[in-house]
Parts: structure tokens; C-alpha cells; sequence
């Protein structure tokens, strides 16, 4: 455990646009195997790195709360969704270390998100105040000469070969986690949900989930 005495608080950020049991089996899975854990979900309001979400903030907050309930270990940080500006991932991490300057932080991401890693905001501050925890994605093969030029460095001198720096200290260590493939892409779930093709999401995200989008008639339903 860190000198604070508090457990490592995880983050799994994205829009959620809709949330499905992709992000969810990958999140819980990270916080079991990384235990004892807290890990919080994280919806952006307005992504840096892509297009403006779907559905609006408030409807992807309240499939968020629905889908947590077959989840209850995991947690939503509604902080990004109420700050005005972009939903920069380095004022998310600075706003949590100005209230716990020594609990270890942990920023959860998909191999394919670390590969553009060094387009974020601020990316080296992002190092700096989080650990890295990389997790495989269907598809995606982590390779050092694959990084990009900037990136190999930084790599070369943090990763770790287990994940006890994570429980010891604040942040600036990368962690690669193994998970099971959840190839599920909340682009197809919307893509099946305009066409009215509801039968190829089910079993995709939790019911509740489905039932809401469909009372809301969200993504062409």
C-alpha cells in the first residue's frame, strides 16, 4: 500500500456513447486483478480527440447509472461532465492529485489509445501524475518499435514488470495488464440501434441500458 495508506484509484475514461459490457468486463476485470482498487469510469462531456458524442451528457450519465448496477464495485466521476472546455484528461488527473497529493493514481488504457499518446494535451504531465495501466485490445499488438519516436523513451525508462509500483507510489510508472478481448464497438452498437437492427445488440450492454435508449429513442431507435 502507498505511504498515504489509501488504495490506488483507477480511471477508465471515454464517452460512453453508449456505455456496453465492453467497458464494463474490462474495467471490473482490471480492478480484480490489480485489487485492492478503486475504480472509477469517467465520462467525457467534450472529447479532444474526436467528434461530439451522440447522446447528450445527461442521457450517457443515466446509462452510466444503470449499468453500474450490474457493476456495483465500480464507481462514475461525474467531474468531466460539468467542467466547461475540453475534457482534458491532465486537469482531470490534477484536480484528483490537488485533493490526495500521495495516493497513487492509475489512468486504464487500451493499447490502441497509448499509441497516440503523445497527441493529448500536456501527454508528458499525464505520465507524471498517473500510472499507466495498458491493457490489450482485440487487434492491437504492443510492440516498443511500434510507438511512436517520442513515446519509446518514456516507455523504455517506466514500465514495470509487475504492478507493485502502483500500490507503492503516486504515479509515473506503465503497468501492462492482460485482459480478456471484449470486441464489442459502441460505433456498431449505434450503427445496428439507426437501423433498427435492436436484436444484434442484445446481450452487448445491460438490458436496463437497452431499455433506456429505446424509451429515449436514442441513436435512430
Amino acid at each position: 500500500m502507498s505511504g498515504s495508506g489509501e488504495r490506488p484509484l483507477a480511471l477508465l475514461g471515454g464517452t460512453f456513447d453508449p456505455v456496453h459490457y465492453g467497458h464494463l468486463r474490462l474495467a471490473d476485470e482490471v480492478r480484480r486483478a490489480l485489487a485492492p482498487l478503486e475504480m472509477r469510469l469517467v465520462p467525457a462531456r467534450d472529447p479532444p480527440h474526436r467528434g461530439a458524442p451522440s447522446a447528450s451528457a445527461a442521457d450517457r450519465l443515466a446509462m452510466l447509472r444503470l449499468a453500474v448496477e450490474e457493476f456495483p464495485a465500480l464507481r462514475i466521476d461525474e467531474r468531466e461532465l460539468v467542467r466547461t472546455g475540453k475534457s482534458y484528461t491532465v486537469l482531470t488527473l490534477e484536480e484528483l492529485r490537488a485533493v490526495a497529493p500521495e495516493r497513487p493514481l492509475a489512468l486504464v488504457l487500451g493499447a490502441d489509445a497509448l499509441l497516440g499518446l503523445p497527441t493529448w494535451h500536456r501527454w508528458r504531465d499525464v505520465l507524471d501524475l498517473a500510472h499507466l495501466v495498458v491493457v490489450a485490445r482485440p487487434g492491437t499488438r504492443l510492440a516498443i518499435d511500434e510507438l511512436p519516436p517520442q513515446l519509446r523513451d518514456e516507455w523504455q525508462s517506466r514500465v514495470q514488470p509487475d504492478a507493485g509500483p502502483l500500490h507503492r507510489t503516486p504515479g509515473g510508472s506503465i503497468v501492462v495488464q492482460p485482459v480478456t478481448p471484449q470486441p464489442i464497438s459502441a460505433t456498431a452498437i449505434r450503427a445496428a440501434l439507426a437501423r433498427s437492427a435492436v436484436s444484434d445488440v442484445r446481450g452487448l450492454l445491460p438490458p436496463r441500458v437497452l431499455t433506456y435508449i429505446e424509451t429515449h429513442r436514442l441513436y435512430g431507435t
